[in-house]
């Protein structure tokens, strides 16, 4: 078997941005999503609008949309994409309390727009905790994820749904 090589190391070792200028643009599009348990208190503020610091939702949506906007100067060697489009989904859930995260990015481009959604579902989280962070300091932010992309050369991949 082929043994995969990590694309951001060069020949020596060394940390390097990924030529992308050989390849063509094309459509790519990534979902993303994350989750953050909250306690019921917390989660019916949330749902009522309650908060003192605002309407942690909206402000969240924001923050990932925004945070997508800024990923490469954020994370390194990542490259800067012209997004066409991000979309920041949340909602509430009772059993067990939790803000449900769902991102999705779109480009066309020569590299992948994973990285963008992540960011996104990443900042939405990270906002919520912020916001809420008076109610309840105990929220956990978990299963920050991908979960599907398309386009490139590598084309189209789907995260399995867990049982």
């Amino acid at each position: 078997m082929k043994k995969k090589k990590l694309t951001h190391v060069g020949d020596s070792g060394e940390a390097r941005m990924v030529d992308t200028s050989d390849k063509p643009d094309s459509d790519r599009y990534a979902a993303a999503s994350a989750k953050v348990r909250v306690s019921k208190e917390l989660l019916a503020q949330l749902k009522g609008n309650a908060l003192g610091k605002g309407d942690a939702l909206a402000a969240a949506r924001i923050a990932g949309i925004q945070a997508a906007k800024r990923t490469a100067e954020i994370i390194p060697l990542c490259h800067t994409l012209p997004l066409s489009s991000v979309t920041v989904e949340l909602s509430l859930t009772e059993n067990p309390p939790t803000v449900e995260i769902s991102t999705e990015a779109r480009t066309r481009y020569n590299t992948g727009v994973e990285m963008e959604a992540l960011m996104a579902a990443t900042a939405a989280a990270l906002t919520i905790y912020d916001m809420g962070k008076a109610i309840d300091k105990g929220m956990t932010i978990e299963s920050v994820r991908l979960v599907e992309k398309t386009g490139g050369r590598s084309g189209q991949w789907k995260r399995k749904k867990s049982k």
